[in-house]
């Protein structure tokens, strides 16, 4: 009986990390009637252009399991340093290098995303998070250069069907760049 328990909890705790791939579709709750307030276009409808030249800075937060949380920061000169929190095979600061090529598809992955200015907030009791599943990661993916700042905060149980692209797209981001071994497994 122990096992089983225990079984069921560590697969209750690790099921809220970051997705890497399409999760499972679930029946959705029903929308209610009326929403308690607008929800504002998805962010990928009017997609930013790439801005080439821009740090960008990826970190993600806890949730109700063990979820790597770390920060990666990917510079235009093809540096990179990742900052392993909890849950992560490397705790503390690493530094690494990037090619161009993987810069650029990381830097292309997060462009859909990028606010036009500001910062874009996706999170329970704001606009564009209805209905939200709870116990799950968010990432915040800020871009610094020529453009100014622009910031996206992202919290994985919003909408989980209307946002799924975005979070497909934020979620597998990190795998373009060389910090696997770093991250260690994800559950």
């Amino acid at each position: 009986m122990r096992v089983l328990v225990a079984a069921l909890v560590s697969t209750i705790a690790l099921s809220g990390c970051i997705p890497q791939g399409r999760a499972p579709v679930t029946a959705p709750r029903p929308a209610p009637a009326t929403p308690a307030r607008p929800a504002p276009p998805p962010t990928a409808e009017a997609p930013m252009p790439i801005v080439r030249g821009e740090m960008l800075r990826y970190t993600t937060s806890p949730c109700f399991g063990a979820c790597p949380v770390y920060t990666v920061t990917v510079r235009p000169d093809g540096t990179g340093t990742f900052e392993g929190q909890r849950h992560t095979a490397v705790t503390g600061v690493r530094d690494f290098r990037v090619t161009p090529a993987q810069y650029e598809a990381f830097l292309a992955r997060l462009a859909p995303y990028r606010p036009r200015s500001g910062t874009v907030r996706i999170a329970p009791g704001e606009p564009g998070c209805g209905q939200a599943a709870t116990d799950l990661p968010s990432v915040e993916v800020q871009w610094d250069g020529k453009a100014g700042h622009r910031a996206l905060s992202y919290y994985f149980g919003c909408d989980r069907e209307r946002n799924q692209r975005m979070a497909d797209a934020l979620g597998s981001a990190p795998d373009l760049l060389p910090i696997a071994s770093l991250i260690g497994a994800r559950p």
